[in-house]
């Protein structure tokens, strides 16, 4: 049993009057984030200067004061200097070379929330009311809070679909799932989503070409109406509408998947794709980006490290649908196209079962040595690559279907 901090996530409905105050303390959010972000942009290409989380917090008060923004004292003031250490947090992030330079906050494009720490709202009975409202939100419980907890952080959002949200951070305590000898190399793909070494294949469940002929229809109405309408806000609407449908059920199905394998093997080994780059293959990039393989790492990612699973991530550059998982001889060329190959050693193999074997052998391999899995390169005492030797070892004696 470990403990883990856990967001849950509900959806509310809030009064006319509790929506209202949510929507001007969004765009205070918003304002001071820019604002904030605009000093510090000045700062540092202007005079080479840092401006501290103090420094901008000592600005936001003076903000305040002045005639043309006191209107930021009319909402909680927790939310807005949360979006200062947001703010902090990007920075260090970009001067530690781990993000982009933070970006200026849409009043279009950004989804619009709020996060409020403990001394901006009450949490009594199983009911939330956040600061400046006088009565709880109503709040959809699809499922139980942990038995006791207590809620540290909230953070209330609207998405562009007009969809109210609450997350809850609260204490968990998850207990690891029984130990199992299971291991399962995965190879993602796009007509078979993830094609496990067991030989099994998971079919992509294709959420967004299923949709696309609505979500066709949807974006000509919003094209043929005038910008600044009311009529172009509704069909705009309607557009994220079919959107949200589209990206709830990719994520349904990528949590049910991944707690599935997760709970089924000790040991998940996946391949570390470089997804921004494959996305820069223009007839690809659409079914790749439905296919969502960043999200079903990251699932993996924490899921494994909350129930006491080891995940093995080898290189990119591991040729893992180019190697015969029996004689190790890797081949010159494979294209797309070839789905099932025959080896020289006269082993016929199914591409992405051949693929994923050799993942789950070369993630064995690493994880036995302590060592990460490397591209293959040739050794000068034997004439084949580190990489190949070890797995040849490490399939050895590996009964072939």
């Amino acid at each position: 049993m470990r403990q883990v901090k856990r967001a849950f996530r509900y959806r509310f409905y809030p009064t006319d009057e509790q929506a209202a105050e949510l929507s001007r303390t969004f765009g205070c959010v918003r304002l001071v984030y820019n604002k904030a972000l605009e000093e510090r942009t000045r700062a540092w290409y202007g005079e080479q200067r840092r401006i501290s989380y103090m420094e901008s917090s000592a600005a936001l008060t003076e903000w305040k004061k002045t005639g043309e923004l006191a209107f930021l004292g009319e909402v909680s003031s927790v939310p807005l200097q949360q979006a200062l250490r947001h703010l902090q947090t990007a920075f260090t992030s970009f001067f530690a070379k781990r993000a982009q330079y933070p970006r200026y906050k849409s009043r279009k494009r950004s989804r619009a929330s709020a996060e409020y720490t403990r001394s901006a709202f009450t949490w009594r009975e199983g009911e939330l009311t956040l600061a400046k409202m006088s009565g709880p939100l109503d709040i959809r419980w699809s499922r139980p809070l942990p038995q006791g907890a207590e809620p540290s952080t909230v953070t209330v959002s609207r998405d562009a679909a007009g969809r109210w949200f609450v997350s809850l951070l609260c204490e968990d305590t998850v207990t690891e799932a029984p130990a199992t000898g299971a291991a399962v190399g995965i190879d993602a793909g796009i007509t078979s989503l993830v094609t496990l070494s067991t030989g099994e294949k998971i079919a992509n469940p294709r959420h967004e070409r299923r949709d696309r002929a609505r979500l066709a229809r949807a974006q000509r109405q919003l094209s043929r109406k005038a910008k600044g309408s009311a009529n172009r806000e509704k069909a705009r609407r309607k557009v994220a509408r079919v959107h949200a449908r589209i990206a709830d059920r990719r994520r349904d199905f990528l949590h049910k998947l991944t707690t599935r394998l997760v709970r089924e093997n000790q040991t998940v080994v996946i391949e570390d794709l470089a997804v921004r780059n494959l996305l820069k293959n223009g007839r690809l990039a659409r079914a790749i980006s439905d296919a969502s393989w960043t999200e079903l790492r990251f699932m993996l990612e924490y899921k494994c490290a909350w129930y006491g699973r080891e995940l093995v991530v080898i290189d990119r550059w591991f040729p893992s649908s180019k190697l015969c998982g029996a004689c190790g001889t890797v081949a010159a060329r494979m294209p797309l196209n070839v789905r099932v190959w025959t080896c020289e050693c006269g082993a016929v193999h199914d591409r992405d079962v051949n693929a994923a074997r050799n993942v789950l052998a070369a993630g064995l391999a690493a994880a036995a040595c302590g060592d990460g899995v490397r591209p293959q390169r040739e050794s000068s005492r034997t004439g084949q690559s580190s990489m190949k030797q070890e797995t040849q070892r490490a399939t050895a004696g590996t009964p072939r279907p």
